[in-house]
């Protein structure tokens, strides 16, 4: 019988978050997605040889093996496979926790993360029927009707229903940005990023956006709701990855890095899918044998303020413990990348800088679904 084998985090890099249709609006998703795999072996001095698999999340397109087109246009060996995953914005740390579970069935080094360019997304279009002309959706059913929701309506309704106020939701969003442009002038951002077409910075954050400044916007998904567009995340593009790696291979590197103590992945009401992250945190901290109390860095994928809060209320967590540099609401939300660009952060705050020992990263998914992973500093 194989041994058990701890999975360990070694290197951890992004692109700059780019708004859609901005930085990044020419870049395709391996064009994101390949620096980012080429500067996880410049980090580690691993050879491409050496990968056993590259894993990559991925939403929109543009169809195929994303991760398998990124892998060879980052130079790796054409004996190293790739997967593709979509579990939609969840995609990302589902990548890391697959590449967990392959290392600890016997794989020694995995790259794994997310890429999304919604800026180059190709338009779909359903098959015309009896000679009409073919009609362009914008996404895929996340669930059978009348449970499937537009994101924006499904979290206003969240936060109605958890009786989350439109000024603590204004105030979050607030700090979201104040924080990620305090992180970014003090080049806190820096090391985890890998420059791409001469940008070097996160397109979104915003100095400025005060309570009052969003209280003044409109609804924007029903009348009397309380999201807005300037409490709920921006669309975007950008890539994120790690090198997940055994404890020998760490060993031999001798370096630092953040081993995956536990993982889980759940499912709840599609009607409700920003709380999905609830019951798959619960879950990962009683694997971990963890509590809320113990994670020194907590890194939570923030789609909407008010869809936040409410996970916050239900966890019992204080949300000034989230995100302690900003969050989506500021750096934006590259779909299939983002879940990774939290693991990114966690590896930043704990090992770059030494900021503690536990962590916990949480996201929340289209078609009521949550991952979570819990990490420690080794």
């Amino acid at each position: 019988m194989m041994s058990q084998v701890s999975p360990v985090i070694v290197a951890a890099a992004r692109t700059p978050i780019g708004t859609a249709d901005h930085a990044f609006a020419s870049l395709t998703v391996e064009q994101l997605g390949a620096p980012v795999l080429r500067s996880l072996l410049d980090r580690t001095g691993l050879n491409g040889d050496e990968v056993d698999d590259v894993i990559l999340g991925n939403c929109m397109g543009p169809g195929g093996n994303v991760a398998r087109l990124t892998a060879l246009t980052a130079g790796l060996p054409a004996g190293v496979p790739g997967l593709t995953v979509d579990r939609q914005c969840a995609s990302g740390l589902a990548a890391i926790d697959l590449a967990a579970q392959l290392v600890r069935g016997g794989a020694r080094i995995v790259l794994a993360g997310g890429v999304e360019s919604a800026s180059t997304a190709p338009w779909r279009s359903w098959p015309p029927v009896d000679g009409a002309e073919p009609v362009r959706y914008q996404r895929a059913p996340f669930a059978p009707a009348p449970e499937d929701l537009d994101m924006g309506l499904a979290n206003d309704l969240l936060a109605a229903e958890a009786g989350v106020a439109r000024e603590r939701q204004d105030a979050y969003a607030a700090r979201s940005h104040a924080r990620a442009v305090a992180a970014q002038q003090g080049g806190v951002f820096d090391a985890e990023i890998v420059p791409l077409a001469t940008v070097s910075r996160d397109d979104r954050p915003r100095a400025g956006f005060t309570e009052q400044r969003l209280a003044r916007l409109r609804p924007a998904f029903r009348a009397r709701g309380t999201v807005t567009a300037g409490n709920s995340c921006g669309i975007s593009d950008g890539a994120a990855a790690v090198a997940v790696v055994s404890r020998e291979v760490q060993e031999r590197l001798a370096v630092p890095g953040l081993r995956v103590l536990a993982t889980a992945t759940t499912g709840v009401m599609p009607s409700r899918p920003g709380r999905g992250l609830v019951p798959a945190v619960h879950l990962a901290l009683e694997r971990a044998g963890a509590s809320l109390d113990q994670v020194d860095a907590i890194e939570l994928n923030e789609a909407f303020a008010g869809q936040i809060l409410a996970c916050c209320d239900e966890l019992g967590l204080d949300p000034a413990r989230v995100c302690a540099e900003g969050g989506a609401l500021a750096l934006g939300h590259p779909w299939g990348a983002s879940g990774a660009v939290l693991v990114v952060r966690l590896f930043s705050r704990l090992v770059t800088r030494n900021q503690g020992r536990l962590g916990l990263a949480a996201i929340a998914a289209g078609g009521g679904m949550g991952v979570a992973m819990v990490v420690e500093r080794c």
